[in-house]
């Protein structure tokens, strides 16, 4: 059976909603794809647009991409969202990280 495509994926996700546990556990839901993570950040696309965890000893505990579901734990600092944009938008976000 084929994967779906990312714009099948982006249709067929739930909505987006994000839970924060004492800034130690983050779950997020309607997440679309995950552009990148290590221990101090975890950028990802969601419905609502990119979406970037930045913090201490990050641990990425859960991804379903098919259920959109995304978990991460350890020292969470800061959530940000940037707009909805196309490739062009997370090339300049993965820009910014590798400077």
């Amino acid at each position: 059976m084929p994967l779906p495509m990312p714009e099948e994926r982006k249709r067929s996700t739930s909505r987006h909603s994000l839970q924060v546990d004492r800034r130690e556990k983050v779950n997020v839901s309607g997440m679309i794809d995950v552009i990148s993570f290590d221990e101090e950040s975890v950028i990802g696309e969601t419905e609502m647009g990119i979406i970037i965890i930045r913090g201490a000893n990050l641990h990425v505990n859960k991804i379903s991409l098919d259920s959109g579901e995304l978990a991460v734990s350890g020292e969470i600092d800061s959530i940000t969202y940037e707009s909805p944009g196309g490739p062009a938008k997370a090339k300049s976000i993965l820009g910014k990280l590798f400077k």
